[in-house]
């Protein structure tokens, strides 16, 4: 295992997290448009990972451990400024999971991050928008009626209930602001 490579990808998650929750914190998040600090993070460590990808391959499990794969995935998943990379990264992904290096359920939510920035439904229903008075709702989904089957091969939830959390956790959002009015 690489320790230097899954320490610097830790850091780059850690660091991803951290400026999310001081945003977040000071009222900045969420926002109607990419929060410049956070865009510039999240290049920042897009051209970190395709460096890395470049000497290294894909970071996988084997290759990182547990942690910095989950960290790199992160990195990849926040590369939205770079869907190309990210849709590489996606097919990097795959890979990894068939050789059972990855995390099946990082590449459902990368795979459908990467469809529904290039506006094709998405196939595993990770990605949710808002309807019209701020509920959660997945955004259009490929062949929606086995989307379970295809969740369930890769270690997700079925989508009821995931969307059910998506939920109690914007009741709680409500409530927490109802509480400090």
């Amino acid at each position: 295992m690489n320790q230097n490579l899954a320490d610097e990808l830790v850091m780059m998650m850690r660091e991803d997290q951290h400026m999310l929750q001081q945003l977040f914190d000071a009222g900045e998040l969420p926002a109607e448009s990419y929060h410049p600090r956070m865009k510039a993070l999240h290049e920042q460590n897009t051209a970190r990972l395709k460096e890395i990808i470049s000497v290294h391959g894909w970071p996988g499990i084997p290759h990182v451990g547990e942690e910095a794969a989950k960290a790199a995935w992160l990195v990849a998943q926040h590369s939205v400024s770079d869907l190309d990379f990210m849709a590489e990264c996606a097919g990097l992904l795959e890979e990894a999971v068939a050789r059972e290096e990855g995390a099946g359920w990082q590449l459902a939510f990368l795979q459908d991050r990467v469809r529904t920035l290039s506006g094709k439904p998405q196939v595993y229903g990770t990605q949710f928008d808002v309807d019209e008075k701020g509920w959660p709702t997945p955004f259009p989904i490929e062949d929606a009626a086995t989307v379970n089957e295809r969740r369930v091969r890769l270690g997700l939830n079925s989508l009821e209930e995931r969307q059910e959390q998506m939920v109690e956790q914007e009741r709680k959002r409500r409530s927490n602001i109802e509480q400090t009015r």
